[in-house]
């Protein structure tokens, strides 16, 4: 059974998030939280395998709620959702740690989708997707760009040459064709990249990627 936490200060979304989520038998809806500060002491206090994580909240929004627990040890998986699309709230929740996002319209099905997803390891967002909310907002500094150089470091020749496929936005059939490599293996070295990054999702890794300035002219 997977374990989810529904965060939001509407008490009419949460309910209504706990009632098309029992309508799948794998999923339980174990906590509430009406803001940020609440789910981080549920995380804290429960065993809970997803969260789902409304961005603009009183007392502590979305954002710094998933930086905070995405900073957990085993920390739970994050999907945000959102009344909004590719904005800066976006951004700046998946730079924090989330998993994925999906709009609050979403259709139910999909969202129990994206919890199986996330839930088993996957993130919820296009790679094209991430390309342009990075494109559109990230402002590199010279700390960042250190940083950035120092972890790109401890990489693999091959492994950085994935890293700049997915800082471009490829989806790993995108890399595993442009590299001559299986979809499998593509996977593999993507997950040996986020944990050598200490990152957590694929937009936090092109982050890395775009600080250390990796990314060449070509495409």
């Amino acid at each position: 059974m997977i374990s989810i936490l529904v965060v939001d200060d509407d008490p009419f979304v949460r309910q209504g998030l706990a009632d098309m989520i029992a309508t799948d038998d794998q999923l339980s809806v174990v906590a509430h939280a009406s803001d940020g500060a609440d789910a981080v002491r549920v995380v804290r206090s429960r065993d809970i395998d997803v969260v789902l994580m409304d961005i603009r909240m009183p007392t502590m929004d979305g954002i710094e709620a998933t930086r905070r627990i995405a900073a957990m040890p085993s920390r739970p998986r994050i999907l945000v959702l959102t009344t909004f699309d590719l904005d800066q709230h976006v951004y700046s929740a998946l730079a924090a740690g989330a998993d994925g996002f999906l709009l609050k319209e979403t259709p139910p099905a999909e969202i129990l989708r994206a919890v199986h997803i996330v839930a088993a390891g996957g993130s919820m967002l296009h790679p094209g997707a991430a390309r342009a909310l990075i494109d559109r907002f990230h402002q590199q500094t010279a700390e960042s760009a250190q940083a950035a150089a120092e972890r790109i470091a401890r990489l693999t020749p091959r492994e950085t040459q994935v890293l700049e496929r997915v800082a471009r936005g490829d989806s790993n059939a995108d890399i595993a064709e442009r590299l001559s490599m299986r979809e499998s293996t593509v996977k593999a070295h993507v997950s040996r990249i986020l944990t050598a990054l200490e990152v957590s999702n694929r937009v936090q890794a092109a982050l890395v990627a775009r600080d250390a300035q990796l990314l060449g002219e070509s495409g």
